[in-house]
């Protein structure tokens, strides 16, 4: 075994170590903008590693990958399952796109747009 196989095995690790706790927690909330991003990088990390002959790194890579894709199955909001990026208010964010136009549109310079106190 290589030393850096030995260092990235202990890496993952580690990270299993510091998720198991939040996949335990009933009430943890992690975002699926969070939890997916990372479960994608654990996987290519375990590919990866695979393929420059790392076994040791490739395995806990993917037991990371893992440990993200069961956080984003049952650690996600509720409502947030159905949605990757929600809109609280689509109303409010059609008001702000709607003025961002109108300040794109006005001939009035930018640093006359804020108020200075």
């Amino acid at each position: 075994m290589m030393w850096q196989d030995f260092v990235f095995t202990i890496g993952s690790g580690l990270s299993i170590a510091f998720l198991a706790p939040t996949l335990r927690n009933a009430t943890a909330n992690v975002p699926l903008g969070t939890s997916l991003p990372s479960m994608v990088i654990g996987f290519v990390y375990a590919f990866t590693f695979f393929t420059l002959g790392m076994t040791f790194s490739a395995v806990g890579a993917l037991a990371t990958g893992m440990m993200w894709t069961l956080i984003s199955m049952f650690r996600s909001p509720a409502n947030s399952a159905l949605r990757l990026f929600p809109v609280d208010s689509p109303d409010l964010f059609v008001h702000d796109v709607k003025q961002w136009i109108d300040r794109r549109r006005s001939d009035s310079p930018l640093a006359g747009q804020y108020s200075s106190y």
